[in-house]
């Protein structure tokens, strides 16, 4: 931890996350998931869960439930197809953020279908503003372009510039850095920012961090965040 004018800076280091192994799943838990529980990472703010997921060619998560829940899907490599009780059926790819929000009551399905390659995708889960919200689908792809070297938003509360809407008071960036590159974010008093690294090093707030790790920044004017080997990771902006 390091608190000074970049604020409280905090990281959840790869290698302590949760770890769930099914042979066609190999999951890394950011938060407290399934049968992995840790009363001291419950979640950040409104943001929930995080789970690194690897499906292997072949596998994939049979129909289950789930509500009151906004469960965003960000994919980096791979194809995941998706099938849900709502009549949406489709396949997920790198660059597409899918938002499913719960609600009431949804079931949904999961498969990667590549008899070889394996999908690699961040699951999340964002506590919704209220419960009891009618179930609802949306997906949007994001070019590489639309993300490299600048902080992209990808989700957000209106749906602005193009962005899957959630249902939560959060804004939501993509990002592909480049080594030597930086990205700057304010942050109004009163929120705090989670940063996830996907692949490749970054310093936030002057902070190293890693593929895997995450980082919660609380207390701070601004997020910067420099590149230390080529990168791609998510922010989220909380209340």
């Amino acid at each position: 931890m390091q608190a000074d004018t970049f604020g409280t800076v905090t990281v959840r280091a790869a290698d302590a996350r949760g770890r769930a192994d099914f042979g066609w799943l190999d999951s890394r838990h950011t938060f407290s998931f399934g049968e992995y529980h840790d009363a001291a990472h419950m979640g950040f703010r409104t943001l929930r869960v995080i789970n690194e997921d690897r499906v292997s060619g072949g596998g994939g998560f049979p129909t289950h439930p789930h509500r009151d829940m906004e469960i965003v899907s960000y994919v980096l490599a791979g194809a995941m197809e998706h099938q849900d009780s709502m009549g949406n059926g489709s396949t997920i790819r790198p660059g597409d953020v899918q938002r499913m929000s719960a609600g009431t009551g949804v079931a949904h399905s999961e498969f990667n279908h590549s008899p070889t390659e394996s999908v690699h995708f961040f699951q999340i889960w964002i506590l919704p503003e209220r419960r009891g919200l009618p179930p609802g689908y949306e997906q949007k792809h994001f070019t590489a372009a639309d993300r490299r070297n600048r902080l992209r938003l990808i989700g957000s509360r209106d749906g602005r510039d193009g962005s899957v809407t959630i249902h939560q008071d959060v804004e939501l960036y993509a990002a592909l850095l480049d080594a030597g590159q930086s990205v700057r974010h304010a942050i109004t008093a009163g929120r705090g920012v989670w940063v996830q690294v996907a692949r490749g090093g970054l310093a936030v707030n002057g902070v190293a961090v890693k593929a895997g790790d995450g980082v919660a920044v609380d207390g701070a004017p601004a997020l910067d965040i420099r590149c230390t080997d080529p990168a791609e990771f998510l922010v989220f902006d909380l209340a």
